[in-house]
């Protein structure tokens, strides 16, 4: 996860999160073109004239510094650092770099932060202890009065029950904060799938299986190597010509690490197999 937005990804995610627009709608609205709004959004972009960072930030209402990477902020571009009421320490540690400031203010803003904070405020003022303890001491009363009166044994199930009904206010308090904590990060995390620092899904067992049985099924080790070598490079084989086919395996004939790769030669080009498809992140 990048610490900050491109200036492609601000540019993108203002016109499709917050505007709910298409390229058109939005040559449409602004008077400028089509093709250079797209390549303001493409990676490979070059420059951005002046005209056009002021057009784009007055129609989205935020500031050319954020436009440009200068700034988080998009409303809130002169807030006094006083009034944030934050300690040097915390100005220090945001300042320094060490540390995602990106990530960190998705985990504050996130819907359920508000609650992570509530549970946390009570487990540090000791505000339930009281109660749990309460509890507990009626519990154990209970237990040891029944102990003494009947001298069940300790497998009794209700002794057992009286027992385990007993919370450890540690234990509770870290399963109610984990629970808090875990639904934000599965979240955030969920929301940067598509992100390019996002690392690729891993093969399934089925999938494994599938190009096993389907190298099996392809012969020769130079004929397993071609196909994996276009199934990596997304190179469709069926538009390989048979000139070419014959050019790659002359290439590999080459290899000391394939097992006889001279009794391909002459061979003609295999038919293709089809791979599974797999979904293209956008």
């Amino acid at each position: 996860m990048y610490t900050k937005l491109s200036i492609p990804e601000r540019l993108k995610d203002l016109r499709v999160v917050d505007k709910h627009l298409t390229l058109e709608q939005l040559a449409e609205q602004t008077g400028l073109s089509r093709s250079a709004l797209g390549k303001y959004e493409s990676d490979d972009y070059k420059d951005i004239s002046p005209f056009a960072i002021a057009t784009l930030a007055e129609f989205y209402g935020v500031s050319a510094d954020y436009l440009m990477g200068l700034s988080e902020n998009k409303n809130h571009p002169n807030t006094e650092l006083q009034s944030l009421h934050l300690s040097d320490d915390m100005v220090e540690l945001l300042s320094s770099g060490r540390i995602n400031n990106r990530l960190l203010c998705e985990l504050a803003t996130h819907p359920n932060f508000q609650r992570l904070m509530t549970d946390m405020e009570i487990f540090i003022d000791r505000i339930a202890d009281m109660r749990v303890e309460q509890m507990n001491l009626i519990l154990e009363a209970t237990r040891q009065t029944v102990i003494n009166s009947h001298a069940p044994g300790e497998n009794d199930l209700y002794m057992r029950t009286l027992e385990l009904g007993q919370i450890q206010e540690s234990d509770f308090f870290s399963h109610v904060l984990h629970d808090d904590l875990d639904s934000i990060v599965r979240d955030i995390r969920e929301a940067h799938l598509k992100d390019k620092t996002t690392a690729d899904l891993q093969p399934t067992l089925e999938d494994v299986k599938e190009q096993f049985e389907q190298a099996v099924q392809q012969g020769s080790d130079v004929e397993m190597l071609i196909h994996e070598f276009c199934d990596k490079l997304q190179i469709p084989f069926e538009k390989i010509s048979s000139e070419d086919f014959s050019a790659f395996l002359r290439i590999l004939s080459l290899s000391k690490m394939l097992k006889n790769p001279n009794n391909m030669r002459g061979k003609a080009k295999p038919q293709p197999y089809y791979a599974p498809k797999r979904k293209k992140r956008r």
